[in-house]
């Protein structure tokens, strides 16, 4: 999924103006004068330096304590990793100032943890393949440039630490994490789109060895979970259709969920039909099969007319995603997590 990046305007860092606008001009406004402190401000200052670093300490003291209270040694966690890219972080077009801040966006596995009474780290990252989920070197959708300059919802091991990285590391000091979700895919073929300039032939042409590396890398990463002892419920959520009325871009969609989804079953994780539930969700006379008229997607900023969407869920969506997963995990069903691995298996 797309992301956006900062500018530099006279020295001073902030989000890049929207196409079309002129650039901002930060500078000492007009009729304003620099001056020099005083001996009193110096003083006032350095006490108000020292009241921060002390502030900082006492943050810093309280997240050492959460993560060490976090840390279960046994069954008894309520733990919820979600795991994907821009549609897990809940990512929102054009967002400004807001990238700065994560707890603005807020999606699926924020609505998981409130329905499941769960405790969600989302380890998820705008723009992230399936190949650099794993390797940080492989090719991605600019997850790598957005960690650059924006804060995730957690925070990786190191600036090179992939997200695979750091979910085994939560799995191995988090033992009793009763759930992990997993979106993943959509940018491998954002990444062939945009090489293929959208046109239709050659993405058909590219499309058959982008689908089998990623069904490759999702046997791998799923491998890896499963390596660390997780013996917990693993969903793996398909992708929904942005115009179902749009006979290529759905069967494009549904090639890729075909992928991602085929080494499920290997692994005992679980698939949550997304698809199918937006597909249900668009079949009305209004939407006539369109994701965005059906309002399960996010508005372009700044607004079109007629109107468009972006690709990624509004709220309407991630809620939908989050009926859709909820409906299949073995704990709300009744079913045991132990045994419906082994049934799946």
């Amino acid at each position: 999924m797309t992301t956006a990046f900062t500018c530099r305007c006279k020295g001073i860092i902030g989000p890049c103006p929207k196409i079309g606008m002129a650039a901002p001009q930060w500078a000492v406004p007009p009729g304003y004068l620099l001056f020099l402190p005083n001996k009193f401000s110096l003083f006032k200052e350095a006490v108000m330096k020292v009241r921060l670093i002390f502030s900082l300490l006492l943050v810093i003291a309280g997240f050492a304590l959460e993560s060490a209270s976090a840390r279960d040694s046994g069954g008894g966690s309520t733990n919820y990793l979600a795991l994907g890219d821009s549609v897990t972080f809940a990512y929102i077009e054009q967002a400004g100032y807001e990238y700065y801040y994560p707890t603005n966006f807020v999606g699926y596995a924020d609505y998981l943890d409130l329905t499941l009474s769960l405790n969600v780290a989302d380890a998820a990252c705008p723009g992230e393949t399936t190949g650099s989920f794993i390797s940080s070197t492989a090719p991605d959708n600019g997850c790598r440039a957005y960690r650059s300059l924006f804060p995730l919802h957690v925070v990786y091991g190191s600036i090179k630490g992939t997200q695979l990285a750091f979910a085994t590391g939560f799995l191995q000091q988090h033992s009793g994490t009763q759930l992990i979700t997993i979106n993943l895919g959509a940018n491998d073929v954002f990444l062939l789109e945009q090489q293929c300039n959208d046109d239709p032939t050659c993405i058909e042409d590219g499309l058959p060895q982008v689908l089998a590396t990623a069904e490759a890398n999702m046997t791998t990463i799923l491998a890896a979970l499963r390596a660390t002892g997780f013996n917990g419920t693993i969903i793996v959520a398909n992708y929904y259709s942005l115009d179902y009325s749009n006979q290529f871009e759905t069967e494009v969609t549904m090639a890729l969920n075909q992928a991602i989804t085929a080494p499920a079953p290997a692994y005992g994780a679980i698939v949550a039909d997304v698809f199918s539930a937006f597909e249900a969700a668009v079949s009305n006379p209004f939407a006539a099969g369109n994701t965005c008229a059906a309002g399960l997607l996010n508005a372009s900023n700044p607004p079109t007319s007629p109107p468009s969407c972006d690709v990624h869920p509004s709220q309407s969506g991630h809620k939908l995603i989050t009926q859709t997963i909820a409906g299949v995990y073995p704990q709300r069903s009744g079913r045991p997590v132990i045994a419906s691995l082994n049934a799946d298996r």
